[in-house]
Parts: structure tokens; C-alpha cells; sequence
């Protein structure tokens, strides 16, 4: 209750309410968010009602905002809502941006205006989250939710990312909707009726588009569907990992695990302890064993982990390829554990295992999927000549970090 409650009390500005808009806004509306402000300049037409969320024939030729303003009133009319037919410019920021949303959502389509949109957001300190390319794909399951700096194969994510650096000094920061899948189609070449016609014949607002680009209506709607479900959970203060953009395959993980190995041999002088045993140590637990004929009889006198625990002791579960995955791509993002924070870190930090390997965190533990941390090779040599107690007091933030990622896997790996 205490979780819808924020959601109730929360204040939302979605600007941009075609395809990905209308969607993210209509669940936003249907998740209990009590305010909502919807901004856009066009009008419903007959070529958007294959992903439109609730647009119908009679609201062809109507404002976007004014439609949803409609058809929202009759599904959750306790809810404050706002409509606003104007489009967002740098003029407007103050009108639109005031009141302390708690959230901002970016479904623009048009560049010019997406960029002054976001730039404005990072330096009000306002949250934001932005959808790049819904167009031209047809692959739901490569819609992600990540940093600007991480989205790939989208041709609106690169433009945004260069206009925001080049304009504004923004890098990165924030959180985009976007597919991995590369586009389908392009821009549909421009037609004229006329021989003398030009594109800016058309154009309703300056320097906006006129060509089209082919657009699956599910895939917008699920990118709707995405952007609604972050925010809620976020408005919620509900905690969850984002899948990290890690570009590595198996070979990749397998030369990691095989490195694990090396220096397990090369440190410990051998690689037995590379187990999942530590997690025996955690609870308390009573067991009276017998063999008969080869069989182990086991008695446990514990709680609901008592079969995860036999498992464990006696098939000699180690650290695989598998958990090196997990440690490698979800725990530390495929880069080093000193790499987490910094501001500057980009996509190509994480194409290639070549100056990275695994580490017991703690020396006086098994190499377990808790206690293995990735860093460079000379991070891992500096990281086996000193001590966690000489870490905890020198870089404080550093250990904290590191103990809550490692906590985070001892949960999950457990569950």
C-alpha cells in the first residue's frame, strides 16, 4: 500500500503521445499515477490508429492531447489531467518543466526538440527517461532499457548523443528505451504530387520530417509498455537490475572462467576451491549422514534450503562458464569493479575480456559466485597484495559498493 501511495501522489509529464506515448501514458494513468501532464502539438490521423492506445475513427483530426484527455477522464477521472496542444521548444520549458514532475517522459520523435527536451531535464535535476527508434523493427525481444552512452544499432540514439555532446556537454546520464534490433527499413523516399513540390511543402512545424519510416504497431506500444513500467517502479522505489549491454559471447566467458582457473592454481595452488561450498557457512544446519551401498542418507534439520544445501555438498558444484556469466554480465556490467562509477564509461569499455579477470573479493573465502569481483590486470595484482581492512578504511566507497553488489548475488544465487 505504502508503494501505491507514492504512485497516487506522483506527478508525471509525458510530452510526445503517438505511438510510444499514448501507450506509456495510458498505463501510467491505469497504474494510479494522480497527475498527469500530456503535451503535443499534432493531431490524431488515420495512419497512426495502428498504435495509437486508445485513439478511435471518430478522433481522427482531433488533438493527441486532447484525446487522451478524453478517453483517460472516463477510465480514471480522479485523475489530475492536463492537456496541452502546443509543441515543447526552449520557449516553453519553464511552462511545461515547472512544478517539480517526478518524472519526465521523453516520446519525441524529432530530434532538435528531443535534445533541448533531455538538456533541459539534466540541468533542472529532473529524472527522464527518453525512447529512442520504435520504428522499422520487429523484435520485441530486444527492446532494453539502459544509458544513452549503451544503446546501439539506432540511428536517433547516435544523432542524440552527438547534439547532446556537442551542444550541451551531456555524455550520458540518461536512461533510454531502445532496441537492439538494426532497422528493417529507412525513410520512405518523398512523393510529389506535384513536380515543383518540396518536403517543406508539407511540413506542419519547420524542420520536422515529412518521409515516413514503416512502423509495426506492437513495437512502439511494448516501448510504451516499457517506459511505464520503469517509472513506476521507480516512483514506487522498487528495486530492479536492468539487463546489463554487455557485447560478449560465450568464448568470451570461457577465456574468463579458464583465466579464473590459472590464477586459482597460480595463488591458492589449486583450483578445487573454485565452490559454491561458502554458502554452507550462512545458516546453521544439522546433518547426520550414513552410506549404504554407495548411497548418501541425509538427514536435515534446517529451513526451505535444506535441498539447494545437499546439492551443493554432494554433487561439487563449481564456478562454470554459466556462473561466470552471471557474475561477469549482471554483478559487474563486463567491466572492471573499479570502472562502476566512472562517468566516461562507454560501450567499447566492454567489447573484450583482454585485460580482464576474476578475483576472490575476500582471500580467506572459496572462489564463489559472492566473492569474485572482475578487474584489470594490474587492479588484481594491486587487489592480492593488500588486505580488506586496508580497503574498507582507504576507499570506503569502494568496499561499500563491492559488499552490496556481492550481497546482491548471494540473494539471487541462493533464490
Amino acid at each position: 500500500m505504502e508503494s501505491q501511495k507514492k504512485v497516487t501522489e506522483s506527478f508525471v509529464v509525458v510530452i510526445g503521445l503517438g505511438g510510444v506515448g499514448s501507450h506509456a501514458a495510458s498505463m501510467l494513468l491505469r497504474s494510479g499515477v494522480g497527475r498527469l501532464l500530456l503535451v503535443d502539438f499534432d493531431q490524431v490521423s488515420l495512419s497512426s490508429l495502428n498504435r495509437h492506445a486508445v485513439a478511435t475513427r471518430d478522433d481522427v483530426g482531433t488533438s493527441k492531447a486532447l484525446c487522451l484527455k478524453k478517453h483517460f477522464s472516463m477510465i480514471y477521472p480522479e485523475c489530475q489531467i492536463e492537456a496541452k496542444v502546443q509543441l515543447y521548444d526552449p520557449s516553453c520549458e519553464e511552462e511545461i518543466l515547472s512544478g517539480q514532475p517526478d518524472f519526465v517522459l521523453d516520446c519525441i520523435d524529432n530530434i532538435g526538440t528531443k535534445v533541448a527536451l533531455l538538456a533541459a531535464c539534466v540541468r533542472r535535476g529532473l529524472r527522464v527517461l527518453s525512447a529512442m527508434g520504435a520504428g522499422a523493427r520487429a523484435d520485441p525481444t530486444r527492446i532494453r532499457v539502459a544509458d544513452l552512452r549503451e544503446s546501439s544499432y539506432d540511428p536517433l540514439s547516435r544523432a542524440v548523443r552527438y547534439r547532446l555532446k556537442k551542444d550541451h556537454g551531456i555524455e550520458g546520464g540518461i536512461p533510454v528505451v531502445f532496441s537492439l534490433e538494426k532497422p528493417k527499413a529507412k525513410l520512405l523516399p518523398f512523393q510529389a504530387s506535384k513536380e515543383e513540390e518540396t518536403p517543406s511543402d508539407y511540413q506542419i512545424v519547420p524542420g520536422f520530417r515529412v518521409r515516413i519510416i514503416p512502423v509495426l504497431g506492437t513495437i512502439p506500444a511494448i516501448f510504451g509498455q516499457v517506459m511505464a513500467s520503469y517509472v513506476i517502479t521507480q516512483l514506487a522505489k522498487l528495486d530492479f537490475q536492468t539487463e546489463p549491454i554487455v557485447n560478449l559471447d560465450l568464448d568470451h566467458y570461457r577465456v574468463l572462467h579458464h583465466r579464473l582457473l590459472e590464477h586459482e592454481e597460480l595463488i591458492y595452488g589449486s583450483a578445487e576451491q573454485v565452490l559454491v561450498l561458502y554458502y554452507l557457512l550462512l545458516f546453521t544446519i544439522k546433518i547426520n549422514c550414513t552410506c549404504e551401498k554407495g548411497v548418501v542418507l541425509a538427514h536435515v534439520v534446517t529451513s526451505q534450503y535444506c535441498c539447494f544445501f545437499l546439492n551443493i555438498m554432494f554433487y561439487n558444484l563449481k564456478v562454470d562458464a554459466e556462473e561466470v556469466m552471471y557474475i561477469v554480465k549482471e554483478l559487474w556490467h563486463g567491466r572492471s569493479a573499479r570502472d562502476q562509477n566512472l562517468k566516461d564509461t562507454g560501450r567499447k569499455m566492454w567489447r573484450s575480456v583482454s585485460e580482464l579477470m576474476l578475483v576472490r573479493w575476500d582471500k580467506s573465502k572459496p572462489a564463489g559466485v559472492s566473492n569474485l569481483i572482475l578487474l584489470k590486470f594490474n587492479e588484481a595484482d594491486a587487489h592480492e597484495s593488500t588486505t580488506l581492512d586496508r580497503i574498507k578504511e582507504e576507499e570506503p566507497e569502494f568496499y561499500t559498493m563491492v559488499s552490496h553488489v556481492l550481497e546482491r548475488a548471494e540473494a539471487e544465487f541462493i533464490l
